[in-house]
């Protein structure tokens, strides 16, 4: 694997896994991001094109930070890298276009409210073997630990957010009280929203 970084204002980072991107490809890579990113933006942070194998065909899996905790992520494939990549700058142009009065907002209203917390990766259970012996059953192993930021945003904001992301789920403090609430993807496509009650309303 290698990757590369360009001198533009722009970072643009560009990686080969178990592949050879070869120098026009990655030329191209790089222009068509920055100008995707340059029709809606001011100054976008950095962007990662990580192109890699995946059996038969190739997958394209572009992130773009575009300002703080705000990064916008889409995937392609195909059996052609330069098809695989046009898909996932497709996603990113549409999703940039469909949010971006509503991120220039968020971005002049944004205080920086934000409470740091603990992140961690738990292995996945076995899916074989025998159910383990006491009450409570599996004890999960946290494989890795990092830090993160669980931001103050309406509901709105947050929705953006987690779809921008391509995420599953965003945790998040309500700016109308302040307490965690969570925002989800649901299988028949709609968001779920979960706002517990405050300890003094329980």
């Amino acid at each position: 694997m290698w990757d590369n970084h360009t001198d533009r204002a722009m970072k643009i980072s560009v990686q080969g896994k178990q592949l050879d991107v070869g120098d026009a490809l990655r030329e191209r890579i790089e222009t068509t991001v920055e100008q995707i990113a340059a029709k809606y933006f001011a100054n976008p942070i950095d962007a990662t094109v990580t192109l890699s194998r995946e059996g038969s065909e190739l997958q394209a899996d572009i992130n773009v930070h575009i300002g703080k905790g705000i990064s916008v992520t889409s995937e392609g494939s195909s059996n052609d890298a330069h098809t695989a990549f046009d898909a996932a700058a497709e996603r990113i142009d549409k999703q940039l276009r469909r949010y971006k009065r509503r991120l220039r907002d968020h971005h002049r209203g944004h205080n920086g409210e934000a409470v740091p917390a603990a992140q961690y990766v738990l292995a996945a259970e076995a899916e074989e073997g025998p159910e383990p012996e006491g009450g409570d059953g599996w004890e999960p192993v946290v494989v890795a630990e990092m830090e993160t930021n669980i931001e103050m945003l309406t509901v709105g904001e947050a929705v953006m957010r987690m779809d921008l992301a391509s995420a599953p789920a965003l945790m998040f403090r309500n700016r109308a009280h302040g307490g965690l609430n969570m925002v989800y993807r649901r299988p028949d496509g709609n968001v779920g929203w979960v706002d517990p009650p405050s300890p003094s309303q329980s």
